[in-house]
């Protein structure tokens, strides 16, 4: 199959015009931001991580409203719970005080909305497609996700995670290169930074080992680079970072100052904000020599908004 027969196909089968999907970004995910793109003819989405159902729902509504109902819902496979140590959530806290304010001693009791629960709100959003990271769906949540008419797309950073996406019915897989931004999308996080591979590389070795479409993801920004990698085999490109910058993204100024500055090797990859690796701008903060997970990010995040870029 010639690369323009594979995107057509791709495009066909997905209802868009252009083979650009936005990124699913957890806390940047503006409704206006998929609106505008899903009209545009490409694939609007929803980072779903710290959102309630009812919000899922209320997501998916605006955007059907707003749109021509082309988007994609992403949830985060949780990990299991982490073992908790007061000594060190006690030296986290002291640590974060140097950085904005003073963290709640109970901000480690704060726990992510009941995935069970998201899952649910997936179905009765019920969104053209549903996209997973950090792992797979179980094989019943998969099933019910057919019967709905639902697609799933799942997000892989590996040769092998892309064929266990397969074993378990993904429609696509969507290959991250290590250049991503935010989090690597790892099955396993402690293999996050050991397993680092570029995307040009990635791509076309995945090509070759699996039989669904694939969309590559990680450091694209242009039209040079969503050539590349439909050249190398892709069915579309998904772009992230690069869609931040615009009116509809809503994020804060200083954040989009920041980017717009910002040349590739002021990223590093860091697990400084969530205990996950993930790519950020190189800030004094992710340079500190304690580079810890916080108990509650939030406290931090409003902080540094405040900051100059």
């Amino acid at each position: 199959m010639s690369i323009r027969d594979g995107t057509s196909e791709f495009c066909n089968r997905y209802g868009l015009r252009v083979p650009i999907l936005l990124a699913p970004m957890a806390s940047a995910s503006a409704p206006a931001l998929s609106i505008a793109v899903a009209n545009a003819g490409g694939l609007g989405a929803c980072g779903a991580l710290l959102m309630s159902p009812p919000d899922i729902v209320a997501w998916a509504d605006e955007v059907r409203v707003g749109s021509n109902g082309r988007f994609q819902i992403n949830l985060w496979i949780p990990d299991p719970a982490p073992v908790r140590n007061m000594d060190q959530e006690e030296r986290v806290r002291k640590f974060l005080a140097g950085w904005g304010p003073v963290v709640a001693a109970d901000a480690g009791d704060t726990t992510p909305p009941d995935f069970t629960a998201q899952r649910e709100a997936l179905l009765e959003a019920c969104p053209p497609i549903v996209s997973s990271v950090m792992g797979l769906y179980p094989a019943k949540f998969v099933a019910r996700l057919k019967s709905h008419g639902i697609a799933w797309f799942a997000n892989i950073s590996t040769v092998a995670e892309a064929k266990a996406a397969e074993g378990a019915g993904a429609d696509v897989v969507v290959v991250q290169g290590m250049e991503a931004g935010g989090h690597r999308g790892c099955f396993d996080s402690d293999s996050a930074e050991r397993e680092m591979v570029g995307l040009m590389s990635l791509v076309p070795a995945v090509v070759d080992a699996v039989g669904i479409p694939v969309v590559a993801t990680g450091g694209i920004s242009d039209g040079r680079g969503v050539a590349a990698a439909l050249a190398l085999g892709a069915s579309a490109a998904q772009i992230g970072t690069g869609f931040l910058r615009a009116p509809e993204a809503g994020i804060h100024p200083a954040w989009a100052e920041a980017l717009s500055k910002a040349a590739p090797e002021d990223t590093v990859v860091s697990r400084a904000f969530s205990g996950r690796a993930g790519r950020s701008l190189a800030t004094e903060y992710v340079r500190a020599p304690f580079p810890p997970m916080p108990p509650d990010r939030r406290p931090i995040r409003s902080s540094a908004a405040s900051q100059p870029p």
